[in-house]
């Protein structure tokens, strides 16, 4: 590979990364990393939606299944709604991924699971 196409560092995103072996080194922060791990840890950061879409931020989602709304008011959203200018965040174990103002209810973390994107 020449260094124009080499990835940057996932650590410190140095640019200047080099193939030592089979792996890639960063001068700058001293990591080694495998070209291969980095592109299946990349596939697994994605954000995909109940078909398989990749969500950005940003993006306009469609709910395809009734969400029951605990707290507050309660009640539930319906199929259908549409949330525009999603964030994405970190799943933090409870498969909540995205920050999104829901109209009627205000601001919420949604599953992509039962987003579509729009």
């Amino acid at each position: 590979m020449e260094s124009s196409a080499l990835p940057p560092c996932p650590d410190c995103a140095s640019e200047y990364a080099y193939e030592q072996g089979a792996l890639l080194v960063c001068p700058m922060c001293g990591l080694e990393w495998s070209p291969q791990e980095a592109a299946e840890a990349e596939a697994a950061a994605l954000v995909r939606d109940s078909v398989g879409n990749v969500l950005n931020d940003g993006d306009t989602v469609t709910l395809v299944k009734t969400v029951k709304v605990s707290g507050g008011g309660g009640g539930s959203i319906k199929v259908g709604t549409k949330v525009t200018g999603i964030r994405l965040t970190q799943d933090s174990g409870d498969g909540h991924d995205i920050d999104a103002k829901v109209p009627g209810f205000g601001k919420m973390k949604l599953k992509s699971s039962v987003v579509k994107r729009a």
